[in-house]
């Protein structure tokens, strides 16, 4: 018998730089064939597909995955492994040091200034501590985030204008390095409770132990409004990134028989079948939401405000319906041709889900179908497993990369998390969401695919 060979790794390291190199050579392909520049990471301009992932090419999207997957794997293979985890166990400071920058607005103070500012003007400006803030700063830049252009001299760039206080991003950065960074520091004191640790209820998870309030009571708090209204915000900026103009590009609605109706249940202000319907004026839209949010004008929505300003044909021509909902305790609109449940499931257990589930089906038609978007909004993810599978739905990534793409889809698995931590819930893989439907009475369809995006279909059953 031949003696035991360890594995070489070095053969991993050719193949990831070779998939880097493979992935960079289709980047540079893809924006010549679409006539474009890819501006430098020091510009302060807009890359022409930054709006949003709709504007990418399947070819692209891959290509980006790839880089971010194989340049992080190969940087934590090649690295001393106590390095690469006390790299991470400092990976808390990133966030602090970017709350601090977006509440005091420093990006915004850096618009329109190339050239710089110096910490100095930029401590007049904020108040902070001139001294703190160039250290913050400048541990910012060093990971690419504003750049110093001169000793203590700061400016932005494509990663620290997503901070500019107009860019809904900002806002769900704030959101996530504020009170959702406090409540994840009481992630193990949580699940290691052994009352908590079983617990599926809002009122066990770390947010309420951290903030003293389960997450929708604090952002209802009127003392909570500048969270609050800075969640809303946010949702707008997180559904930007992550693609609420890819719902009109997932499902086949060019074949939709015209006065076709969707209802958006949980809908918020309705941002992101409000592309649907700009794309396909011949859809008629049922927003639903409680009460408090349906209530015309009220902040942080003033959805009959955002709609006549956004969109005013729908309102004009009612092609769009206002409509209160409790979804736990009522079913929606009856006899909608599609019912679209989106930012909801992930905040229940499997009981309430059921019970939502429920109450949609009561409303449906024969011929209605029950879409659920996948990784479409960063909602209901389709986390895949990292170990390779015959039985794998969504495409798998080459080798040596992780099957889900590893560092490439890292956020599907952080907003997992994120779930466990402000309402201890969850994100669901295809199974389990399979598995919800059925126990509810509908019939999986079809999980249209498009690359990170996708759309769960049902029927009844």
């Amino acid at each position: 018998m031949a003696p035991y060979s360890p594995p070489n790794g070095l053969a991993d390291l050719i193949a990831l730089s070779q998939l880097i190199s493979t992935a960079v050579g289709d980047i540079v392909q893809e924006y010549n064939t679409l006539g474009q520049a890819l501006p430098p990471l020091s510009s302060v301009q807009p890359g022409p597909l930054d709006e949003g992932p709709h504007l990418v090419p399947p070819r692209l999207a891959k290509a980006v995955t790839t880089i971010e997957a194989a340049c992080a794997q190969l940087s934590f293979a090649v690295a001393n492994p106590g390095h690469v985890m006390i790299n991470k166990a400092y990976g808390h400071m990133e966030p602090a040091a970017l709350l601090a920058v977006t509440d005091a607005k420093i990006a915004d103070m850096l618009v329109g200034k190339p050239a710089g500012v110096h910490v100095g003007e930029l401590s007049k400006q904020s108040g902070l501590d001139a001294g703190k803030l160039g250290r913050i700063l400048r541990a910012l830049a060093t990971k690419h985030c504003f750049q110093e252009v001169g000793p203590d001299m700061f400016a932005n760039n494509r990663l620290s204008m997503q901070l500019v206080s107009t860019n809904p991003v900002s806002s769900f950065i704030g959101h996530l390095t504020d009170e959702t960074m406090k409540a994840s520091a009481y992630l193990y004191d949580t699940i290691s409770d052994p009352v908590s640790a079983v617990s599926v209820s809002p009122n066990a998870a770390p947010f309420k132990r951290a903030h003293g309030k389960a997450l929708f009571d604090f952002y209802h708090s009127p003392e909570h409004k500048k969270e609050n209204d800075r969640f809303a915000q946010g949702m707008v900026g997180l559904g930007n990134v992550t693609g609420k103009q890819m719902l009109p590009k997932v499902y086949n609605w060019d074949e939709v028989p015209a006065d076709s109706t969707v209802c958006d249940v949980g809908s918020g202000n309705g941002h992101v079948t409000m592309a649907l319907v700009k794309e396909f004026p011949k859809i008629r839209l049922v927003l639903q939401d409680k009460a408090v949010v349906m209530e015309q004008g009220r902040e942080p929505f003033n959805l009959f405000e955002l709609w006549s300003k956004e969109y005013p044909e729908a309102v004009t021509n009612e092609r769009v319906q206002f409509t209160p909902l409790d979804f736990l305790s009522e079913p929606p609109v009856a006899g909608c041709d599609f019912y679209y449940i989106r930012y909801v499931l992930h905040d229940w257990p499997v009981e309430q889900c059921c019970t939502i589930l429920n109450n949609v089906r009561q409303s449906m038609k024969p011929t209605s179908r029950l879409l659920i978007p996948g990784t479409i909004t960063a909602d209901e993810f389709v986390l895949q497993q990292a170990f390779r599978s015959d039985e794998g739905v969504i495409e798998q990534a080459p080798e040596p990369l992780l099957a889900n793409y590893g560092v490439g889809r890292a956020r599907l698995y952080q907003q997992d998390l994120n779930m466990m931590i402000l309402l201890n819930s969850k994100e669901r893989t295809l199974q389990e969401f399979v598995q919800l439907g059925e126990s509810c009475g509908f019939k999986f369809v079809k999980l249209w695919d498009a690359g990170e995006a996708g759309l769960l279909e049902f029927c009844l059953a």
